[in-house]
C-alpha cells in the first residue's frame, strides 16, 4: 500500500476505547482466555477491530473517509495504516508499513526536528528472484524485518508475488517471476526472513493481480487449471513453506467476485485446502461490500472507512451478518495482535543498523545481476581502465519502482560513483555535461505526483566528433539504459519496452565511434522488467542486466563489471524478440464495459470504470509458451552467463516403485579460471495424458556455493508425486499421469545439459 496520512482515534469511539474509563477486573488480552476478552467487547469495538483507523484523502466523500479524526504520526510517521486499540482490555494498536523493497516510512517527524528516519532501499523483487538464492532472499527479509522492528512497525506489507504474465505489467518490479515455483520459493524465503525478526509479513496481492489498468474494478476471467497451476501455486508454496502471519487480498475480481469477497479463495482454498491459520486483510480500500468481505473470511478491512463501520453495525443489528462470523474475525485480529512486537512489549530504538543492511543490499544486488551477453569476453573490466560513461541513468540511477514499492532512503550510489570507488577512471568532462543536461531537462518537466513514475528524460544527443574524441581517450564505453515503473500505471510499448529514438541514436553513435577504434561497448540495463534487446544487442560487446538495484546500485554494478563479484544471476522471465510474441499481447490490458461512475471514486479521485479481461493464454505463460510452441526468443528463461565455465556430470535419478517420490543428484564442476556460482535448474517433461502439457516445467532448482577453479559440488533434489502433477478441472484434483517422465538438468530452459527418465506405472490423484 501507499504512504498517505493514516488517522488516529477520535471522538466517535473515544469513550468506548479509552483506557481512562476501564473498569476494575476486566479481562485483558494475553492474561484472560480469549473468549472472555471477546465477550467483554462491545459491538462497536468489535467492528472497530475489523476495520483500520483510516486515512484522509482529498476527493473522497465523507463515508469513504476515515472513521475517526487525527493522524498516527505519534506512532510511526508515514506508516501505511494502523488498527484500533482497546486499551481497557489490553489491546494495542498495530502499525503497518509498506515494504516490498524496504520499510516505507517518513524520513522526518514533527516531534524529532533535525533527525532522520531512513530505511534501506533493497533491490527490487525481480532482481532478488534472479539470484535464485533462497538463503540470500531470507537474509534480505531478515534485514527488512530488523528495520521494521526497530522503527516500531508490527506488520510489513511484503512480499508481493503475482505472476509476470506480460512485460508491461506496471508492478512487475515488485513481483518475482513468470514462473510460480520461483515466485513461491522466493516469497516463502522473504516471509521467513521478515518473521525471524518477530514482525508479521503480508504476502500480496491474493490473487491474479497482474496489471494496474482499472485494477480496482477489473474482472479477470480465467479457467480453474491456469488459476491453480499458474496464479495460485506460488501463493500456496509461500503459505505452506513460509507460514506468513497475514495475507493481503487484491483489488480485482476473479470470475465475477472481488477477491476480498470470495469465500472460494479465502475460506475454501486458502484456509481449508492450504491450512492457512493467519489473518487476511484487504488492500487499501479494496472490495465493495464489507459484509460480504466478513463472510468470505477477509477479517481486516484496511485502512478502514466510516461507510464500512456503519454498514457492519447495521448488518449485525439487522441479522444480515451473524455476530458469530464477526467474532471469528475479531479472534483472528486478536491472534495477530498477540504475535506482534507491540503486544510483547518489545522496545524499538529508531536506530536500525543501516550500514550493515546496506551491505546486505549491495551483495543481493550483485547476486541478482544477469550477464546476458559477453562473447569476447569483454567483461570483466580491468582497473584502472578509463571509462566513458553514457546514458542518463548512469548519473541518476533508477534504484527502484514508485508507489508502495518505493523507500525513503538516505542516499543512492550512481554508476559513476561506483566505478570511481572501484578504481576506474570515469570521464569528468562527460559527467559535467550530463549534470548540466539533466538539470536543464528536469526543470522543463511538469510536476509528477509522488506515487507515479517520473517521465523518462530523452537521452542527451552527442555529436560524432565528441564521440570520436571520447573513444580516443577511453578504453571502454559503458552505456546505461534506464527505466522506471510503478503503481497505478502499466508500462508502454513505445519508448519503454522498445528503445526510444534518442536511446537508439546514442547507442548507435557510441558503438560506431568506439568500434571504429577497436574499443569495447558495454550496455548496462537499469530496468525493472523485460525490455526488447534483439534489435540492438549486436551493437554491444557485453550486456549486463543490472535491474533496479536499490541504494547501493553503483557499487554493486561496479562489483560485477570489475569481476570483484562473478555474475551468477539468471533470468526468471523470458526475453522475447518482440512484444507480440507473448500470448497475453492479444488482449492486454482488457476492455472497458461501461464508462466512469461519477459516484464511485477510487484512490486519488480517479473514477472507477467497470472492465474485464479474459486470460485466453491459459497455462501458456512465459517459457511454457515459448518452449512448447518453439517460438524463437532473445534470451530464454533461466539464461545467465558467468566469467567462468561449469560442467554438469553424474546425473542420477531414482524413483520409488509408484513413481511418487523422486530423488535426483548432479555434480557441477567449475572448469574455468575464476571462482563462481552456478544455478542448476531441474525441468520435468511429463507424458501425454488427458491434459495438454508444456514441453517441460521447472520443478526444482539449486545454486552452488562459490566454487573455486576445478572444484565440484553435488546438488541434491527431491520431488514428490504432487510436484509433478497438473490440475484437472474436470476432476477438481491434481493428477500425476502414468507413463514416462524425463528429468532434464539445465543451465536454462533451452540449455539442457543432462537428462534421465523414470517410469510411473499408475496415475495418482491428489486433493487440491
Amino acid at each position: 500500500m501507499l504512504e498517505l496520512r493514516p488517522l488516529v482515534l477520535g471522538i466517535s469511539f473515544g469513550l468506548l476505547l479509552s483506557g481512562g474509563v476501564a473498569a476494575q477486573g476486566l479481562p485483558r488480552l494475553g492474561h484472560a482466555p480469549l473468549e472472555k476478552v471477546l465477550a467483554a467487547l462491545t459491538l462497536e469495538e468489535k467492528v472497530s477491530l475489523v476495520t483500520g483507523r483510516g486515512m484522509r484523502i482529498e476527493g473522497l466523500n465523507e463515508e469513504q473517509q476515515a472513521p475517526v479524526v487525527g493522524h498516527t504520526d505519534d506512532k510511526v510517521a508515514g506508516a501505511a495504516g494502523t488498527t484500533f486499540p482497546v486499551p481497557r482490555l489490553g489491546i494495542p494498536s498495530l502499525v503497518m508499513a509498506d515494504g516490498p523493497a524496504g520499510v516505507r516510512i517518513s524520513p522526518t517527524r514533527e516531534d524529532a526536528p533535525g533527525r532522520t528516519f531512513h530505511a534501506t532501499a533493497f533491490p527490487i523483487a525481480s532482481q532478488l528472484a534472479a539470484s535464485w538464492d533462497v538463503d540470500l532472499v531470507r537474509r534480505v527479509g531478515k534485514a527488512m524485518g530488523h528495520e521494521a522492528r526497530e522503527y516500531g512497525v508490527d506488520v510489513l506489507l511484503a512480499p508481493a508475488q503475482n505472476i509476470h504474465r506480460y512485460p508491461l505489467g506496471g508492478r512487475n518490479f515488485e513481483y518475482y517471476s513468470e514462473d510460480p515455483l520461483v515466485s513461491g520459493k522466493m516469497s516463502a524465503a522473504m516471509v521467513a526472513g521478515i518473521q525471524d525478526e518477530g514482525v508479521a509479513a503480508s504476502i500480496k496481492h491474493f490473487a491474479v493481480n497482474n496489471h494496474e489498468w482499472n485494477r480496482n474494478t477489473i474482472n479477470v476471467k480465467l479457467g480453474e487449471r491456469e488459476l491453480r497451476e499458474i496464479y495460485l501455486k506460488g501463493f500456496r508454496i509461500a503459505v505452506q513453506e513460509g507460514r506468513p502471519w497475514t495475507v493481503m487480498t487484491s483489488y480485482n475480481k476473479v470470475n465475477g467476485t472481488y477477491t476480498s469477497e470470495s469465500g472460494v479463495l479465502l475460506s475454501d482454498i486458502l484456509r481449508k485446502q492450504w491450512k492457512f491459520d493467519g489473518l487476511v486483510m484487504t488492500d487499501w480500500f479494496g472490495g465493495r461490500d464489507a459484509t460480504a468481505q466478513m463472510q468470505a473470511g477477509n477479517e481486516l478491512l484496511m485502512p478502514g472507512t466510516r461507510l464500512q463501520q456503519k454498514s457492519l453495525l447495521e448488518a449485525v443489528r439487522s441479522g444480515r451478518l451473524d455476530e458469530k462470523v464477526l467474532d471469528r474475525n475479531v479472534e483472528r485480529v486478536l491472534a495477530l495482535v498477540m504475535q506482534s512486537p507491540v503486544f510483547k512489549g518489545l522496545t524499538h530504538s529508531d536506530k536500525p543498523n543501516l550500514q550493515a543492511d546496506a551491505q546486505v543490499a549491495r551483495a543481493a544486488a550483485a547476486e541478482g545481476m544477469v550477464l546476458l551477453k559477453n562473447p569476447g569476453p569483454a567483461l570483466p573490466l580491468q582497473t584502472p581502465a578509463r571509462v566513458a560513461l553514457f546514458g542518463n541513468s548512469a548519473y541518476q540511477m533508477v534504484t527502484g519502482g514508485t508507489g508502495s514499492g518505493d523507500v525513503n532512503k538516505a542516499y543512492s550510489v550512481s554508476l559513476q560513483q561506483g566505478l570511481d570507488a572501484a578504481g576506474f577512471v570515469t570521464d569528468a568532462e562527460l559527467a559535467s555535461a550530463y549534470a548540466g543536461y539533466l538539470a536543464e531537462q528536469a526543470a522543463k518537466q511538469p510536476e509528477t505526483p509522488w506515487y507515479l513514475p517520473k517521465p523518462r528524460l530523452p537521452e542527451r544527443v552527442i555529436d560524432a566528433a565528441e564521440l570520436e574524441a571520447k573513444a580516443r581517450d577511453s578504453r571502454v564505453a559503458v552505456v546505461t539504459l534506464g527505466r522506471s515503473s510503478g503503481e497505478f500505471v502499466d508500462r508502454k510499448a513505445e519508448e519503454d519496452f522498445y528503445l526510444g529514438q534518442t536511446e537508439r541514436q546514442l547507442l548507435e553513435g557510441v558503438a560506431k565511434a568506439f568500434h571504429a577504434q577497436g574499443k569495447m561497448v558495454v550496455v548496462v540495463l537499469n530496468v525493472g522488467g523485460v525490455i526488447e534487446t534483439a534489435s540492438w544487442r549486436d551493437l554491444a560487446d557485453a550486456i549486463l542486466l543490472a535491474w533496479q538495484p536499490g541504494q547501493e546500485a553503483g557499487n554493486a554494478i561496479a562489483d560485477v563489471l570489475s569481476g570483484k563479484v562473478n555474475p551468477s544471476g539468471k533470468l526468471t522471465d523470458t526475453f522475447a524478440l518482440k512484444l507480440e510474441d507473448y500470448p497475453a499481447a492479444k488482449n492486454f490490458p482488457g476492455v472497458v464495459l461501461k464508462g466512469p461512475d461519477p459516484n464511485d471514486k477510487s484512490l486519488f479521485g480517479a473514477n472507477a470504470r467497470e472492465a474485464e479481461i479474459r486470460y485466453q493464454d491459459g497455462i501458456w505463460v512465459g517459457y511454457r509458451h515459448f518452449d512448447t510452441h518453439a517460438v524463437e526468443v532473445a534470451y530464454p528463461f533461466g539464461h545467465g552467463l558467468s566469467y567462468t565455465g561449469f560442467r554438469y556430470s553424474k546425473l542420477t535419478v531414482k524413483a520409488d516403485a509408484q513413481g511418487d517420490t523422486v530423488q535426483a543428484s548432479v555434480t557441477v564442476t567449475n572448469t574455468g579460471k575464476l571462482a563462481g556460482k552456478e544455478v542448476v535448474q531441474l525441468y520435468v517433461a511429463a507424458p501425454k495424458g488427458a491434459l495438454e502439457k508444456p514441453e517441460d516445467e521447472l520443478r526444482a532448482f539449486a545454486k552452488t556455493g562459490l566454487l573455486q577453479p576445478g572444484q565440484s559440488q553435488t546438488l541434491q533434489f527431491s520431488l514428490s508425486g504432487q510436484d509433478l502433477a497438473s490440475f484437472d478441472p474436470a476432476l477438481g484434483r491434481w493428477v500425476t499421469d502414468a507413463g514416462r517422465y524425463e528429468v532434464r538438468i539445465g543451465a536454462s530452459s533451452r540449455d539442457i545439459r543432462l537428462s534421465k527418465s523414470f517410469q510411473k506405472p499408475a496415475a495418482t490423484q491428489y486433493a487440491p
